[in-house]
């Protein structure tokens, strides 16, 4: 059982207001920019022209292409503890520098074109117009992994479980890394394009076709569900997410964020000159955009008022809320100085769905009346230190 920090909201946190504005990357103006990676200081860029790399938290990027494919697009990256790996239109590349030189790795590809590329523990996995192709020797060489007559276009994993998104066939899953795959698409409706797909802990995240939008799945894709709540209609091409918000860009709307699983977005699109946006990224300041035709641009995070002061309290962080995710109960387990404490719970508009007192070390909230979404655990006299969890 771990224990949970108990965190501080502001007010802000439930208001969709947002302050700042997008900045344009230097040296990417005019530029398509297609795909985004972080790597500890170091923020990649590829598009049509090739890699870009900067190493200032994408203020400036330079191009970055000595033995990378620079005539075709680089459509995808991915990393692991030793290299840097793309997808481009002349196959899969490697770097061991951080970009400073690539060298080709596509032994075993029967088609180069490349749509994306992940890391998964010690296996690499590239997709494309003839399906899927594993590598556990970091690119070294590539076997077929199925799907062979599918144009693969993307590709997520939740621990062991791989997805992809495909062109015309919709979302597959596989459990076995790629030795059988099966259909998931259940809920998607006619939609079967899809060019971007996230995992964000369990919850799957995946960018439909022109008229539909973002949908997402609670249970390993066995269900799928279109998500509203402030989310313009139309194609996803991108997604980011870390612990406390998941980003989605868009084809012709911009870019938009949710800290609450994807109940609720707000779009963030002021100084974005190019709303056509193929994918997003986090690193540790800034929420970073590649667009289609204005290169790269960078949003603070600081501009969201996230939540980012930690107050345990107590210092030996002696309350806990699991499980989290829940289904029809959460146990708040505490310590004897919090008996007697009464408890608020509040929806993500900060109206109170359920008020209790904590009467034992373990005391068990039943959820059975709620619907499935995001709140948040409030202590008494503590009413500035806030728990969130999630009911699936």
């Amino acid at each position: 059982m771990n224990n949970l920090t108990i965190k501080t909201l502001a007010l802000c946190f439930f208001s969709a207001t947002v302050f700042g504005q997008w900045q344009q990357s230097a040296g990417t103006a005019g530029l398509n920019m297609q795909s985004l990676l972080t790597n500890g200081m170091y923020n990649f860029a590829g598009g049509q022209t090739g890699v870009y790399l900067s190493s200032d938290t994408s203020a400036n990027y330079a191009s970055s292409n000595n033995g990378n494919d620079a005539v075709g697009p680089t459509r995808g990256f991915t990393k692991d503890n030793s290299f840097v790996y793309t997808c481009s239109s002349q196959g899969a590349y490697r770097s061991s520098d951080n970009g400073a030189t690539w060298v080709s790795k596509s032994n075993g590809l029967t088609n180069l074109l490349g749509g994306g590329i992940l890391n998964v523990g010690i296996r690499l996995f590239y997709v494309g117009p003839t399906g899927v192709f594993m590598s556990t020797d970091q690119g070294e060489n590539w076997s077929a992994a199925g799907l062979s007559t599918t144009d693969v276009r993307s590709i997520a994993a939740i621990n062991d479980t791989l997805f992809v998104g495909t062109n015309g066939a919709g979302i597959y899953k596989s459990v076995d890394w790629g030795a059988n795959w099966v259909n998931v698409n259940n809920g998607l409706g006619a939609s079967l394009n899809f060019r971007a797909i996230e995992s964000n802990g369990n919850t799957l995240f995946a960018g439909g076709p022109i008229g539909t939008g973002v949908y997402r799945s609670t249970d390993f894709g066995a269900n799928w569900t279109l998500l509203g709540g402030g989310l313009a209609s139309g194609s996803y091409r991108g997604f980011a997410s870390n612990s406390q918000l998941i980003v989605a860009g868009s084809f012709g709307a911009g870019v938009f964020y949710s800290i609450d699983n994807g109940d609720n977005w707000t779009a963030i699109n002021t100084g974005l000159s190019d709303l056509t946006v193929f994918d997003v990224e986090l690193n540790d300041s800034y929420i970073i955009a590649a667009t289609n035709t204005q290169g790269v641009f960078r949003f603070a995070l600081s501009n969201l008022n996230l939540t980012t002061g930690i107050t345990n309290l107590n210092p030996n962080n002696s309350i806990s809320i699991f499980p989290n995710p829940s289904t029809n109960q959460i146990n708040v387990l505490t310590d004897i100085t919090y008996h007697g404490s009464s408890y608020t719970i509040l929806d993500i508009n900060g109206r109170s769905v359920i008020e209790g007192k904590i009467t034992a070390r373990n005391t068990i909230i039943e959820l059975d009346n709620l619907s499935a979404g995001t709140y948040f655990l409030r202590m008494g006299e503590y009413s500035n230190l806030t728990s969130k969890f999630i009911k699936q």
